[in-house]
């Protein structure tokens, strides 16, 4: 009896003891916030084109490095590979393919320097430092580096409008700061620019200029903890005596008292409008300089914002990539409306946002694929106001932005891809703006002619001879009637739907049964464009396709993916043919090749964003285990930790969009369906929180590398067998439970194909 107790209290000690080992770990595991897992480097190597300064979530200051070199992959104004700074700019773009911004250069240095000269390269520099990647830190919110040549140890944190600054100096070293409005890199050149010394602590000023956004105004003011005790102002190379200086480009040099301390305190908030709405959006913390205070916030907003997804899986390294992963998707668009709701359109009209926020920096051609469709999950409280943004573009030039910066349409990228981002909205029951209003822009948008739409109104399409990438853009105006067939349907206006529907059957004139392919087709509606070679790239010039080829261009069919599947003569060649895309040599053809185009499988291109939803085809064709293959091989093969851990351009949080969905089993197939793909999730446990304090879990029993195929699912502890999921599904809550395995299970999820 006395041995059967003892042994007794031995296992309920072993019990308890091993309990408290597994509930101690789950503590530890739960302690470790998802911000810890943030690793903003990965993308600012490569051609990611992401920055690691400080921001807040989607806020209108970016504090980053500034490399000053010119060239593609410094697009941010930063690339991994370089050692040399030349100060921190206030303004950057996360992952484009396009530079621009890095406005209102600051640099701290402890010597006297030359502004003299009039640098078109950072070699001629005075004020320029090399520094260490042993010695920066990013995190979000947060940026630190020890510049080498100076002395001087650099921290950067951010809240909403304005920006932190702390600089250490060596004790006793001069503190001086170069501000240098003139300097420019990529398409962005100064055209006007100003210093003004308001009093001993306080400068204020502007820099106008113009590049990949024509009209750009950036309104400043700074301020310091201790006095300016003296300055050298510069107009254009020339010595200015007086406190205020103006000219094409303006540089000053100010000097602050050693003695008291050896660190310089600055904060710097921007506006768009004017100097004063500048000083309005500083005006949070008073004269105070509480740097510490606000990089803890900062560091809040970015837990918050990062806790909308949890994902479990013993494998840190893949916490690393998504969370950081979801940190990029939060980058942009951008704040723009100063706090009293003002923000400047290109022609200089002064927008008042109210009841809501006004936003800039739409990457549309990229971001209406997955970001956009993420936001309504993790950031739904800002989507309204992102569709209002949309809408005062609307009201100002009469037509929908197609990618706007800093206030500004590029025109860049093809299609009107605002016109999926709202309808999306608004069949996800999002109505926080003027749905008539959003109608009508959206109507008239795809009614106008510019950009193509007056040959794709005449023959249904666009011919090849008559405009460049007119393969591309027939496509994705069709999609983009469709998609305004959707909205017309929703608000009971029939005509307007059977027409906007039957126009988007466009894609159709350009399929080539022959080769299987989409390609350019002549006015007579017969003619191919001639010679025809599906590798072929050239870049944005004498081209039907944008930033691809045939092989990566011939799928985009989101809205009518069976009877797209017909016109390749039905599932089994349309499935052979997509498996051809992920197997063929990954050859690309021609003498100006699209840089855009990395990150191949075969000819599938990950590296920009028309392959996106290639891999997501098969469920269409009733091989859903061929999409699960896929898709891990692309999140497998195409993220990783490094700073090269981005495969193409960031594009403003698409690249990253990607992988989030992706990882966790999800993808947004056809944005503005509401419905989203399942794929092959890589986490044992997913959470989302969703809205009104309700959760969806996705697990994946048995989940590893080789386990990638689905076995079975059960939703809500049902039996299911489809590959989709809806939007209202999901923010019901629930549970949807995948068993995972080695080999594919050709039975599931085709019961319906």
């Amino acid at each position: 009896m006395f041995k059967k107790y003892h042994l007794f209290l031995l296992t309920a000690l072993f019990i308890s003891v091993s309990s408290c080992r597994q509930q101690s770990s789950i503590i530890i595991e739960n302690q470790i916030s998802p911000v810890s897992y943030v690793d903003p480097f990965i993308g600012t190597g490569g051609h990611g084109h992401t920055y690691p300064g400080a921001t807040v979530p989607f806020g209108m200051v970016q504090v980053s490095p500034v490399n000053g070199t010119i060239g593609w992959d410094w697009c941010s104004g930063y690339h991994y590979s370089d050692d040399v700074a030349i100060g921190f700019g206030h303004l950057h773009l996360s992952g484009t393919g396009i530079g621009d911004l890095s406005d209102l250069l600051f640099m701290p240095i402890s010597k006297t320097v030359d502004l003299t000269a009039q640098p078109i390269q950072r070699d001629s520099l005075t004020y320029k430092s090399t520094y260490s990647h042993d010695n920066e830190v990013s995190k979000p919110g947060f940026y630190q580096v020890y510049l080498k040549d100076h002395k001087v140890n650099v921290e950067l944190t951010a809240s909403e409008r304005t920006a932190f600054h702390k600089y250490t100096f060596e004790k006793e070293a001069l503190q001086s700061l170069v501000i240098d409005l003139g300097f420019a890199i990529n398409w962005d050149k100064a055209t006007q620019t100003s210093l003004k010394l308001e009093d001993s602590y306080t400068i204020s000023g502007y820099r106008h200029s113009t590049g990949w956004a024509h009209n750009q105004k950036v309104f400043f003011v700074a301020r310091f903890n201790k006095p300016i005790i003296s300055q050298q102002l510069f107009s254009d190379g020339r010595r200015i005596l007086p406190s205020f200086v103006s000219g094409e480009k303006v540089s000053g040099q100010f000097f602050f008292d050693s003695q008291e301390n050896d660190q310089l305190l600055a904060k710097v908030a921007v506006s768009s409008v004017s100097v004063e709405n500048a000083k309005e959006n500083m005006s949070d913390y008073g004269t105070e300089f509480p740097f510490d205070l606000v990089k803890e916030r900062a560091n809040d907003r970015w837990e918050k914002s990062l806790q909308t997804i949890s994902v479990e899986t013993p494998v840190d390294s893949l916490k690393t990539i998504f969370y950081s992963a979801l940190y990029h998707t939060q980058l942009a668009p951008v704040t723009f409306s100063d706090k009293n709701g003002q923000f400047r359109m290109e022609n200089d009209t002064i927008i008042s946002a109210e009841e809501y926020t006004g936003y800039s920096t739409f990457s549309l051609w990229d971001t209406f694929r997955a970001q956009h469709p993420l936001l309504t999950i993790i950031a739904p409280e800002r989507v309204s106001d992102m569709i209002n943004s949309l809408l005062a573009y609307y009201e100002v030039r009469n037509i929908l932005p197609v990618w706007t910066l800093y206030g500004n349409e590029t025109n860049t990228m093809t299609g009107y891809h605002s016109i999926p981002v709202i309808t999306e909205a608004y069949l996800k029951g999002f109505s926080g703006f003027d749905v008539e209003l959003a109608y009508e822009a959206m109507k008239t948008t795809m009614l106008q002619d510019e950009r193509g739409l007056n040959y794709y109104k005449k023959y249904g399409y666009i011919p090849y001879p008559l405009l460049d990438e007119s393969v591309t853009i027939t496509l994705e105006y069709a999609y983009n009637d469709w998609c305004v067939a959707q909205m017309a349907k929703a608000l009971g206006k029939e005509d307007d739907y059977k027409l906007f529907l039957n126009r988007s059957k466009a894609y159709q004139h350009l399929f080539d049964s022959n080769t299987g392919f989409m390609r350019g087709k002549s006015e007579d509606g017969k003619s191919w464009n001639e010679p025809f070679d599906p590798k072929h790239s050239n870049h944005r010039e004498h081209t039907d396709y944008t930033e691809g080829n045939a092989w990566q261009h011939s799928w985009f069919v989101l809205h009518d993916v069976k009877n797209f599947i017909e016109l390749h003569g039905g599932p089994a060649p349309f499935t052979n043919r997509l498996e051809q895309l992920f197997t063929e040599s990954s050859e690309i053809t021609g003498d100006n090749i699209s840089a855009d185009i990395t990150g191949l499988i075969g000819q599938y291109a990950h590296g920009n964003e028309p392959s996106h939803h290639i891999a997501y085809l098969f469920n269409h064709a009733g091989q859903p285990w061929r999409t699960q293959y896929w898709v891990r091989e692309i999140l497998n093969s195409q993220y990783n930790t490094t700073p090269n851990g981005l495969s193409g351009n960031e594009d403003c949080g698409q690249m990253s969009a990607w992988y989030v969905f992706s990882s966790i089993g999800l993808y947004p197939f056809n944005p503005a369906s509401g419905i989203y793909e399942i794929g092959s999730p890589i986490f044992e446990r997913t959470t989302l929180n969703v809205a009104n304090g309700k959760t969806f879990v996705i697990t994946a029993k048995n989940v590893s590398d080789s386990n990638r195929f689905i076995q079975s699912a059960r939703l809500n502890g049902e039996n299911f067998n489809r590959t989709t999921l809806s939007h209202k599904e999901i923010m019901d809550g629930g549970t949807l439970e995948l068993v995972m395995g080695p080999e594919p299970n050709t039975k599931w999820g085709v019961a319906n194909k």
